[in-house]
């Protein structure tokens, strides 16, 4: 579909600059034709017709889940739903472990760390790896307050506990991937959280 869409793209692309002798702009062709497409693809979900991978709009992506997927760590989930797919990996450690915050009210540690790494290579990109980006901060915070209601007190549990979200690849949301995988990767790792989680997108 997207090999077929490029093609269209790329004829449209080409056909407008020649008719008007280059004065219209790739970009402003590439904002038309984005705007034909969502209105085509909204156009036949509101008609209830099969959305344009040919699912129908009460169907779900196939869900694919193995738990312990990598057998060295203290837990670990891999979690795939359609074409979007996360490798969630938990290390436990001692309180001396926690993340030191250094906040406007002053320092205090953090016993639950939930990071989340989109690489480019994940939607097919060639871009560079590097220090995390707004959306990768972003993402990452919302997995963790979607996980931080169902985490044991210290007390009850007394380990730190690191999440990792590697996205492999993404055609939704991954955020919400990450959500699912960590909540499975924790239960993988004894951790006693008080309710399984899932992200809905």
């Amino acid at each position: 579909r997207q090999t077929r869409l490029a093609e269209i793209e790329t004829r449209v692309l080409g056909n407008f600059a020649t008719e008007a002798g280059g004065t219209v702009g790739t970009d402003a062709v590439r904002k038309i034709f984005k705007d034909i497409e969502r209105e085509i693809v909204r156009g036949r979900i509101l008609a209830g017709e099969p959305r344009i991978d040919g699912r129908t709009t009460r169907a779900v992506r196939p869900i694919r889940i193995e738990t312990g997927w990598l057998p060295r760590t203290h837990g670990s989930a891999l979690f795939t739903r359609g074409e979007t797919q996360a490798i969630v990996v938990v290390t436990l450690g001692t309180t001396k472990d926690a993340q030191l915050i250094d906040g406007l009210e002053g320092e205090r540690r953090e016993p639950f760390m939930l990071h989340y790494n989109f690489p480019p290579y994940a939607v097919g990109e060639t871009g560079f790896l590097g220090s995390p980006k707004r959306r990768e901060i972003g993402h990452g915070r919302l997995a963790k307050r979607a996980i931080l209601g169902v985490m044991p007190d210290m007390d009850e549990y007394p380990y730190v506990v690191r999440v990792v979200s590697e996205i492999t690849e993404s055609n939704g949301s991954s955020s919400m991937a990450t959500v699912c995988g960590t909540s499975l990767a924790l239960m993988d790792a004894g951790v006693p959280i008080r309710s399984a989680v899932a992200g809905v997108a």
